[in-house]
């Protein structure tokens, strides 16, 4: 009894040194009736391990869930679930600009915005970057000392800046006045994201017009004219000329059948046509494919017609022509007093390749489709009818060994009239002369 009566003075010190107020009863002797009263305000001075809910009330989780982040991504998802189009990019910048005023979580909004920018075709729209460096809060990651310049002052902001005029360079979009004006608010005059700007304003103008054979943005649509702007690219000659062998669509046969025929497309320059006439008909063309040429982001293919280099002992040298070449003379004859140690000749690794007689773009790289091609050049080029034509086709996309199958499930087969006469063995030649004599007997 005398035991539980000092335990119940001891809390009731205990209590008074942390500020706890026990009841005056705690104090006086005591029963154990008033012991099982007073173990309810028993307190352990460790904390507990599991705190105790709070009290929720109706429609309280609902608000809580609405004014909780969301991630960024989810945002997109939220917002453009029906279109991504550059008016839901921007409303879900809108949205996210309105939902804080202290723009909490920025630096990941606009991460995911230039990752989702591709999706919604807005990668080439210098008005969105300046919308998305509108993000940043103004005024807040400027500098107010030389010291705070100097040890790059919020430095995650400013790596997120320089971040989205990258993506700007990587598309070729040149910064402008907007855009300095946003980014001396957001990060002040001397630092990174300005200095990158900088940078950006001095050489994009330099290299803007650079390429003497730039592509434009928005290639053709139709194959015809892309392979028309393809193989004029190819042959850099203002006397060579397009000429299309076979248009694409349907055509119908004599029995009635409808059938898909690819686009051919070919290029050849007069050089060309007066190397290929003094080739040796002796002496078989390689018809080589597909070659993959890139621009920007469309792939095309394209076969040629060349043959083997000609050997050493066949070679004929013909006198250059000075005015052949205007920029750069293939044959110097200058009067200069030289030294008995200047080298007169010129230091280049000649590599023959053979000639290449023509060039040409098909919808369909079988060797059915350009055996037509072949056809189309022996009108303008006779000597085709006697030279031997050899096909090395690679594996390819385009390549369909065989005839080629079309979406209709018909095969398709070149015009009889049409058909270039492949080279055969003598044993075939043989087979050939014995059938037409068994006919003539």
């Amino acid at each position: 009894m005398r035991s539980s009566c000092c335990l119940v003075r001891l809390l009731a010190r205990s209590g008074r040194s942390a500020g706890v107020l026990l009841p005056s009863s705690s104090v006086r002797p005591c029963n154990p009736a008033q012991l099982q009263l007073l173990r309810g305000f028993h307190s352990s001075p460790a904390s507990p391990k599991s705190r105790p809910e709070k009290t929720r009330f109706i429609g309280e989780d609902h608000s809580k869930e609405q004014k909780s982040l969301v991630p960024q991504e989810d945002l997109f998802e939220q917002i453009s679930k029906e279109a991504r189009t550059k008016a839901t990019f921007n409303q879900v910048i809108d949205v996210f600009i309105a939902r804080d005023i202290r723009r909490r979580g920025h630096v990941e909004f606009i991460y995911a915005a230039l990752k989702k920018m591709p999706e919604f075709g807005v990668e080439r729209d210098l008005s969105v970057y300046n919308k998305l460096l509108d993000v940043f809060p103004k005024e807040v990651f400027v500098p107010q000392n030389f010291i705070q310049r100097m040890f790059n002052h919020y430095p995650r902001q400013q790596i997120c800046g320089v971040d989205v005029l990258e993506t700007m360079e990587n598309y070729g979009l040149t910064p402008n006045i907007e855009t300095k004006v946003l980014l001396i608010q957001i990060f002040g005059n001397k630092s990174h994201p300005i200095r990158k700007y900088q940078r950006m304003i001095y050489w994009f103008p330099k290299f803007k017009h650079a390429n003497p054979y730039p592509i434009p943005k928005h290639l053709p649509e139709d194959p015809v004219d892309l392979a028309r702007f393809s193989l004029t690219r190819i042959a850099n000659d203002l006397d060579a000329k397009v000429t299309i062998y076979q248009h694409p669509g349907p055509n119908l046969t004599e029995s009635g059948e409808e059938i898909n025929y690819p686009y051919i497309v070919g290029v050849q320059s007069p050089d060309q046509m007066e190397l290929l006439a003094k080739h040796n008909p002796k002496r078989p063309v390689f018809v080589e494919g597909p070659f993959p040429l890139w621009l920007r982001k469309t792939c095309v293919y394209y076969y040629i017609l060349r043959a083997d280099p000609l050997p050493p002992e066949e070679q004929i040298e013909e006198p250059y022509d000075p005015e052949r070449s205007f920029f750069y003379p293939l044959q110097l004859d200058l009067s200069l007093e030289r030294d008995l140690g200047d080298d007169e000749s010129f230091d280049v690794d000649d590599l023959d390749e053979g000639p290449v007689f023509a060039m040409c773009m098909t919808g369909q790289g079988d060797q059915a489709t350009l055996n037509q091609w072949i056809s189309g050049l022996q009108l303008n080029n006779p000597i085709l009818g006697q030279v031997p034509t050899l096909f090395r086709l690679n594996s390819g996309p385009r390549e369909v060994a065989g005839t080629h199958t079309t979406e209709s499930g018909q095969r398709y087969q070149p015009h009889p009239e049409t058909q270039h006469e492949e080279p055969q063995s003598e044993e075939h030649e043989d087979e050939e002369q014995r059938r037409s004599h068994r006919m003539k007997q």
